[in-house]
């Protein structure tokens, strides 16, 4: 299905220096940003207390995080948990706190502004659990980059893989670089996007390359720069109708998804814009300076043997 179709090739390739010039100073930015401020990481992996409450009517969220705000406890995450009545509070960690007394001091908070709250649980969550979750993420993370790589080394040529790496994790760190430069919390919902963000990423560039690959072996008189263009332009509509769609759905998470979805779809947001630039514009040029060739794809015809008289 395609909205339109481009009949002459857009010379992306006659540009690719600069576009990973650009790429280069963006990625050099994010690793800046991450080096110097770090990544504000949330309860989950930093360590703090879970507070676990339930009203007798749907909870207003909102007015529960006001609530605890007038009171100095600023960073707090506020969800609902289980069902609309039930919320679960997320509280940091803070030198000498005891959770039992902040269990207390909340929830004389909470039943001053709704005498329906009721206490079910409070937990303490250890900076070691924490410690944990972050090398479980880092694990997923290093996983899924070999999986690629072994995907496409066996669809394509080591040559594609190499180029799909680096630009998927270009936007994975480009990700985190956003969320380091503005101090957004990072957390588990966050780490499941990026993760997310690369298997998007791969995807499109897979079907550039598929049509690459295609298009090697049809255009027998073109160069590796005009293939690439035309595989590039012939791909143009499908990727806008996929990435449109796409970006719609986590589009609206991110208006009308509250604070729970907020970063989530923010993650995914930048992911997807990113992943379209790096998987047309990173990828491709660093194809083409590889060095794939047409004697890749095109086997050369065993001369015939002539017969025996």
């Amino acid at each position: 299905m395609e909205f339109f179709k481009i009949k002459k090739d857009i010379p992306f390739m006659r540009h690719a220096l600069v576009f990973n010039v650009i790429s280069l100073i963006t990625f050099l930015a994010a690793v800046f940003f991450l080096a110097t401020k770090g990544l504000n990481f949330s309860v989950e992996f930093t360590g703090g207390t879970l507070i676990e409450v339930e009203y007798a009517q749907p909870a207003d969220t909102q007015q529960i995080r006001e609530s605890l705000a007038k009171v100095n406890y600023t960073d707090t995450q506020v969800v609902n948990f289980g069902s609309s009545r039930e919320v679960l509070i997320r509280m940091p960690l803070k030198p000498g706190q005891d959770s039992a007394a902040l269990g207390n001091n909340v929830m004389g908070v909470l039943q001053a502004a709704n005498s329906d709250a009721q206490l079910k649980r409070v937990e303490f969550v250890g900076p070691q659990v924490g410690k944990e979750l972050a090398e479980n993420g880092a694990i997923a993370l290093l996983l899924v980059v070999i999986g690629i790589i072994i995907y496409l080394a066996m669809r394509f040529e080591w040559r594609f893989a190499v180029s799909a790496i680096i630009a998927n994790l270009h936007d994975v760190i480009i990700i985190l670089g956003f969320f380091a430069f503005f101090q957004w919390e990072f957390s588990l919902p966050v780490l499941a996007a990026v993760l997310a963000v690369l298997g998007y990423s791969v995807n499109e560039s897979v079907v550039v390359f598929d049509r690459v690959r295609e298009s090697i072996r049809k255009m027998r008189k073109a160069t590796i720069p005009q293939v690439i263009d035309h595989a590039i332009t012939s791909t143009i509509s499908r990727t806008i109708i996929t990435h449109g769609s796409t970006q719609l759905a986590v589009l609206s998470m991110l208006l009308f998804g509250g604070e729970v979805l907020h970063y989530f779809a923010m993650a995914l947001t930048i992911g997807i814009l990113f992943g379209i630039y790096s998987s047309v514009l990173v990828a491709s040029p660093l194809l083409m300076w590889l060095g794939v060739s047409r004697e890749q794809f095109i086997k050369p015809q065993k001369p015939k043997e002539e017969a025996v008289v």
